[in-house]
């Protein structure tokens, strides 16, 4: 949808799909160094950037780290510090009870043991925070392809072991007073998304200076997977 207008890199997270596996905890810092890294390697100078979730918290200390190689930041919805206490409210538990099971020792044997086991949680996630529910019936069998390959459910679950201690700090009010943000940003946060609820889009303003918001209607936690034809055209246009 954007590749007749747009050069397009979709890199692999270290951690996800092909990459290297970690060794121990990888988060949001260390995706923005690979990333600057990356920039490098391939001689380029700036670039704008498109994430979702665990990419819309890469590209803060990216943005904070080197914004003289960003031309612009789009993001789907994403954890920020504005959320703060909101996250673990009592009402929220049930939603984020994941995020404390993927740090267990266990939770890639558990996930892991079979096909079955893989694609029951894996499609629980998909179809649960879903508002179009068919909107991953085509790639389903392609998670559990991936998430079975040595390595890749400790490299995925690495993210939240190095994400817990900012989280928990965050939840607490405890959070370290980062400078704002700058970099023209544009967000389009899912109107039904049951893991970030739209009201928490509301502090987006004190990191983002230059920001450019609407709400996506009609979609869930995916946007770019339930409506991918709005997603491109909502890129496209920030971009031009």
């Amino acid at each position: 949808r954007l590749a007749d207008r747009e050069s397009l890199i979709a890199p692999d997270l270290r951690g996800f799909g092909d990459s290297d596996k970690p060794a121990g905890p990888f988060g949001a810092q260390d995706h923005a160094s690979d990333m600057v890294a990356l920039l490098d390697s391939l001689g380029i100078g700036r670039v704008g950037v498109v994430g979702h979730d665990v990419g819309g918290a890469a590209m803060q200390p990216l943005a904070r780290r080197a914004p003289e190689r960003l031309t612009g930041l789009f993001a789907f919805e994403f954890v920020y510090p504005g959320i703060g206490a909101r996250m673990g409210a009592p009402d929220r538990l049930s939603h984020i009870w994941y995020q404390s099971f993927n740090q267990l020792e266990t939770a890639p044997t558990l996930v892991g043991a079979t096909r079955e086991t893989c694609r029951a949680y894996i499609g629980h996630f998909l179809r649960n925070w879903a508002y179009r529910k068919e909107a991953h019936d085509d790639v389903l069998e392609a998670y559990v392809d991936n998430f079975m390959k040595p390595g890749n459910l400790e490299g995925g679950f690495a993210h939240y072991k190095a994400a817990h201690a900012g989280r928990i700090a965050m939840m607490k009010g405890e959070s370290p007073s980062l400078p704002p943000i700058a970099t023209p940003t544009c967000v389009r946060w899912a109107e039904h998304d049951p893991l970030f609820p739209q009201a928490w889009a509301d502090r987006l303003g004190e990191t983002f200076t230059n920001l450019d918001f609407a709400l996506f209607p009609a979609v869930g936690h995916f946007p770019h997977r339930e409506d991918p034809d709005r997603a491109a055209r909502e890129i496209d246009a920030f971009f031009s």
